[in-house]
């Protein structure tokens, strides 16, 4: 299982927000590009890049950052979300050599544009799925929708997205444990893998996730507890791979 480390850019800055709340943030960098580094020198195997003011604004605003990153390390998989709701975002960041887009907003607003990016992007469209009490939510979560999170992972996964990133909005950068039973029951549904998101605070949280992951979790994104110390990323991925080798041998 994949500990994926949470790169959230707000105004060019590394920052992270508490349940989605733009008016609630903690700056932890001006250069969003130095976090990158240090996550990737911990041993970070994947990076995970949010826009938040292009989740808002519906379109990518710290493009140039993204893009940055993409450059400085181009042997690590990025997955980019926040404001891709066209074409030519897309493929723009994978010009940019960016692996992965997360289509959040404009997949439960508009479900059919996920099966037509699917075709046209194979292999490189990931849906994010955040949910407070099991319904979607949108644009940056200032919306909360009447959509099903399993019914609307089904339909996607059907749509032949790489992967679905399951948000507990009510645990995002709160720190008070992950969401181990929903991300397990959204993979009871599915056969595509999930990535768990919100509320990873300490190494009890990734034991959870790892012992679990034969369910389908391939990874967590963890943001606010790498960077306030609560839990310290080498050591947390060190031991999601001896839980997972474990199980596996057990098998």
């Amino acid at each position: 299982m994949l500990l994926i480390p949470a790169i959230d850019i707000k105004d060019g800055k590394c920052v992270r927000l508490r349940q989605g709340r733009m008016d609630d943030e903690t700056i932890y960098s001006d250069s969003p590009l130095d976090m990158a580094k240090r996550w990737v020198d911990a041993g970070a195997r994947r990076l995970h890049l949010v826009d938040l003011d292009g989740a808002l604004a519906g379109k990518p605003v710290n493009a140039a950052v993204v893009h940055d990153i993409a450059e400085a390390f181009p042997d690590i998989p990025i997955q980019i979300g926040g404001g891709i709701r066209d074409e030519d975002t897309i493929q723009t960041y994978l010009n940019a050599g960016v692996s992965y887009v997360i289509i959040g907003t404009k997949a439960v607003t508009t479900p059919h544009f996920v099966s037509h990016v699917c075709l046209e992007f194979p292999g490189h469209i990931i849906v994010g799925l955040d949910a407070k009490d099991g319904k979607l939510a949108t644009d940056g979560w200032s919306k909360l929708s009447h959509h099903d999170a399993i019914d609307m992972a089904k339909r996607f996964e059907n749509n032949g997205v790489v992967s679905i990133v399951f948000t507990d909005i009510g645990r995002d950068g709160m720190m008070n444990s992950v969401n181990t039973d929903a991300t397990v029951e959204l993979c009871r549904h599915i056969t595509i893998p999930v990535i768990a998101s919100g509320g990873i605070t300490n190494l009890d949280d990734i034991r959870s996730l790892s012992e679990a992951a034969e369910e389908g979790i391939e990874g967590a994104i963890t943001g606010r507890a790498i960077y306030e110390g609560t839990l310290d990323f080498a050591e947390a991925q060190k031991l999601a791979d001896e839980i997972c080798t474990y199980t596996r041998k057990q098998k």
